[in-house]
């Protein structure tokens, strides 16, 4: 018995109860070498214990004044009632707003930012918090951004140009806004690529402005634009680099007694719906996957927050175009062919035939599928089936109804021919799609 009590005697002095890098003198190692009572943690200790144990605390500086910041605290609220809870510190701002001044003193454990100038974003990483780039106009090393696929937005603007029968085009747009730029070239490319060259018109600075700044900007510079869009050859397609510029478009050619759609068919970016309804006529855009880019974000930052460091930027993709009177038009003299086209427009959601769209013209089938293939590139019968498809995409993205539902409303009687053309020309299945748009995982 007294060898027993002499063993635990020596252990209870031993440098096992010590850290490693100290020796056992009844004080523990505390911040910057300093010690701390016996039974007490280092302050630095106890916060982070502290943090491990609390309710996460995340900082949004995502704008409200515009549709495609405030899909993205959409899609933020989405993960944190989903994945969460998280308490979210958010005020009302705009894009130009800086760093409030109230995250100085700040105790919190993660940040989504979309702020669009250098000083700000350093100023948040100086912060040392795990945060998230929404902007992308500078993106800090280290820092995961999630940007637009800006390729793809061109794309399907260039499309929808193209399906209208436009085989001229232009785009405008801020020419020392990164976004403007990239956008500018991926559809230059893309059109070059089908064979067709683009006019373009943008006021280059001396540096890089604010967004709110360029598109100010461009009121002021009304009168060049009108002379730029006078001097276009008619009829065009014409992309703008967003809604704003869009609208801006429409009002000089409204002063320039420009006809829209049918000599000048123009598209913006973004499906700022405000903006696009209060134009004249109303702007057709290429909708941005706001939410699916705040829900990302939010996701990227549990995972920061959960000490995952090596994370990739990532691009989030467009919807979808919403057409609206200003490309509703058919480029092309053939006044058969436009008719054609505008019943198909109308009526495919219906279950139209091919030869209900023949008894809309004084032509044959025959002559008729010619002159389309000619102004359209593809037959009457693949016009219906895309303004179909384009609508059950539409469906899929913005509806929970059923498949059998979204089928009817479609134009199709039954679901099977549906599956198997959707699959044929989207490469993926009516609920791979839906998925994919929702920004959820299988």
């Amino acid at each position: 018995m007294t060898h027993l009590v002499k063993m635990i005697d020596r252990l209870t002095h031993c440098r096992v109860c010590a850290a490693p890098w100290t020796k056992y003198n009844g004080m523990q190692p505390g911040r910057n070498g300093t010690a701390t009572a016996p039974g007490q943690f280092p302050q630095s200790w106890r916060r982070s214990m502290k943090k491990a144990h609390r309710t996460p605390r995340v900082a949004v500086l995502v704008e409200m004044s515009r549709a495609h910041g405030r899909g993205m605290l959409e899609g933020i609220s989405q993960y944190a009632h989903r994945h969460g809870p998280w308490a979210i510190y958010h005020q009302e701002r705009t894009l130009r707003d800086g760093v409030p001044a109230w995250l100085a003193t700040w105790d919190g454990d993660g940040i989504i930012a979309r702020v669009e100038t250098r000083r700000a974003i350093q100023k948040i990483r100086r912060m040392g918090l795990p945060m998230v780039d929404l902007f992308s106009w500078y993106p800090p090393p280290g820092v995961p951004t999630l940007k637009v696929d800006e390729w793809n937005v061109s794309r399907m603007a260039a499309e929808h140009l193209l399906e209208r029968g436009f085989r001229q085009f232009a785009y405008c747009g801020f020419m020392t806004a990164e976004f403007s730029e990239q956008r500018c070239q991926c559809f230059v490319r893309y059109l070059a690529e089908q064979g067709y060259a683009v006019n373009v018109c943008g006021w280059r600075r001396r540096r890089r402005g604010r967004v709110t700044s360029l598109e100010v900007g461009g009121l002021a510079r009304e009168r060049q634009l009108g002379t730029w869009l006078r001097g276009l050859p008619k009829p065009i397609g014409l992309m703008a680099c967003n809604d704003i510029c869009g609208q801006q478009i429409l009002n000089a050619c409204l002063e320039n007694g420009i006809a829209v759609p049918d000599e000048v068919a123009v598209i913006g970016v973004d499906n700022d719906v405000l903006v696009c309804q209060m134009a004249l006529p109303s702007l057709s855009s290429v909708e941005l996957d706001g939410v699916g880019a705040g829900y990302a974000a939010a996701e990227t930052l549990d995972r920061l927050m959960h000490g995952r460091r090596r994370i990739r930027d990532c691009l989030f993709k467009p919807l979808t175009v919403v057409a609206r009177q200003s490309t509703d038009a058919v480029a092309t003299a053939d006044k058969d062919v436009v008719a054609a086209a505008q019943f198909i427009r109308r009526h495919a959601v219906h279950g139209i035939r091919v030869w209900d769209v023949v008894e809309t013209v004084a032509l044959s089938r025959s002559t008729l599928e010619r002159r389309f293939a000619d102004t359209f590139g593809h037959t009457v019968r693949a016009e219906i089936d895309r303004i179909k498809l384009n609508r059950v995409r539409e469906l899929l993205t913005r509806t929970d109804w059923t498949l059998q539902q979204i089928a009817a409303d479609a134009g199709f009687a039954h679901l099977e021919p549906l599956c198997r053309l959707f699959k044929r020309r989207a490469g993926l299945t009516l609920g791979q799609f839906r998925k994919k748009s929702l920004g959820k995982s299988s």
